[in-house]
């Protein structure tokens, strides 16, 4: 038997760039090493969920991950970021993903839905937003996450995680924060959280615009939108129930929620972050450490995906360089490595698409096909051909020699 890595760089696949000669940043990238594992080893293109679908980071590396496809569907961002963060979850608690934002006087208008992707202050801008009263014996709390993000939670008697967005992402023309409505007219506890959030948007609004942080910034935090509500609940996952030791190495509080809801360790350090400035050889220092006393690692670069969603190809494609150079310390000899991605980003819209995601798998002894560099055109062409992201997850542990006593035909985690 093998020990395996499975290595997520967020936003990984990409479309073809004018500024990159009509390459993907992929393409345009010199990747010495992985190129000398898909050598000796093959390729194909993953769809984490459906094809043409385009997914968010919990879904795409929860696939990865194990989850089975049942529980992908109904799991949401709001506790995934919950469980990164550490927020005390009850019974009941509706969990609700949201940004940081710049909004107009008007407390409507968006001027920027990341508030110029802040990265300070956001921890003193969430204390001011405890014990909100949202009225109906509901209280709301924010919990501030990585960068512009945070969490908030309703308590309160009745919630239902039945309810619409406020962020209205890239979708909407006027670009105003909406009104929350229930997902089910006849849904009467819906109705009711959907009250609650809306207060809870013009209460906290209020209190952001005149926090002392946001007097002088260009771009204030003076809003909060939010989406992805959702209830907590511990996904099924085949790697317990196989027993296997798992770890997760990344900076991005996502991933240390999907850890955490899955049970596998979190690996963390101050200097692993969700930006290009982490410490790529500390990660993958943490890599070889953690194989001793793990049978599986994840790991995850996020910075990639912020790249493409600041229209940075070339950052994108110079940075993909600098993480193939970092990882020449990984050994090779006797352990099953699996690169893929959980989506595909556009990095000339800065959106995520629903194109599948360039994958490669090499381990001792596996078939070889005759793809030479690791790209989105090359993965098209490669010996596994398109399959979904489960089916790189299993095809990991088949060469790991983790599934010979496990029943592959078991409903619950093959796809319909």
């Amino acid at each position: 038997m093998y020990k395996g890595l499975m290595i997520i760089l967020d936003g990984l696949g990409d479309r073809p760039v004018i500024a990159l000669n009509n390459q993907t940043p992929l393409q345009a990238a010199n990747t010495p090493v992985m190129d000398k594992l898909l050598a000796k080893g093959s390729c194909g293109l993953i769809d984490p969920l459906s094809a043409g679908f385009p997914v968010d980071t919990h879904t795409g590396s929860a696939a990865l991950m194990g989850v089975t496809r049942k529980d992908l569907l109904k799991l949401t961002r709001g506790p995934v970021e919950a469980a990164g963060v550490g927020v005390d979850m009850r019974s009941g608690d509706v969990l609700l993903r949201a940004n940081f934002a710049t909004v107009h006087d008007d407390g409507e208008t968006i001027l920027d839905r990341r508030a110029g992707r802040i990265t300070r202050g956001t921890r003193e801008l969430a204390e001011a937003l405890q014990d909100i009263d949202c009225g109906e014996g509901i209280i709301a709390c924010v919990y501030a996450a990585t960068h512009h993000r945070a969490v908030v939670r309703l308590r309160g008697e009745n919630l239902s995680p039945d309810i619409s967005n406020t962020d209205p992402c890239h979708l909407n023309d006027n670009f105003k924060i909406l009104t929350c409505h229930a997902l089910d007219a006849s849904n009467t506890m819906a109705h009711k959280t959907a009250k609650a959030l809306n207060r809870f948007t013009q209460i906290s609004h209020a209190r952001l615009k005149i926090h002392t942080l946001n007097k002088s910034a260009r771009l204030p935090a003076n809003a909060l939108l939010t989406r992805g509500a959702g209830l907590a609940f511990n996904p099924e996952n085949l790697l317990n129930r196989l027993g296997l030791r798992t770890a997760v190495i990344s900076g991005e509080r996502t991933l240390h929620g999907l850890a955490r809801l899955l049970g596998f360790e979190v690996i963390e350090n101050p200097g692993f972050t969700a930006t290009a400035d982490t410490d790529l050889s500390a990660k993958f220092k943490a890599v070889n450490e953690a194989l001793e006393k793990h049978d599986l690692v994840y790991l995850h670069i996020k910075a990639t995906d912020i790249f493409s969603h600041s229209q940075d190809a070339q950052g994108k494609c110079d940075y993909l360089e600098v993480i193939d150079k970092a990882m020449e310390v990984i050994a090779a000899d006797n352990l099953v490595i699996a690169i893929s991605a959980d989506h595909s980003t556009d990095s000339n819209t800065g959106n995520h698409c629903g194109d599948p995601v360039p994958s490669l798998l090499y381990a001792p002894g596996c078939r070889v096909d005759s793809i030479q560099h690791f790209s989105e055109t090359g993965c098209s062409q490669g010996g596994m051909g398109r399959i979904r992201a489960s089916g790189l997850f299993f095809s990991l542990l088949d060469h790991m020699g983790r599934l010979p006593n496990y029943n592959p035909y078991d409903a619950t985690f093959l796809d319909a």
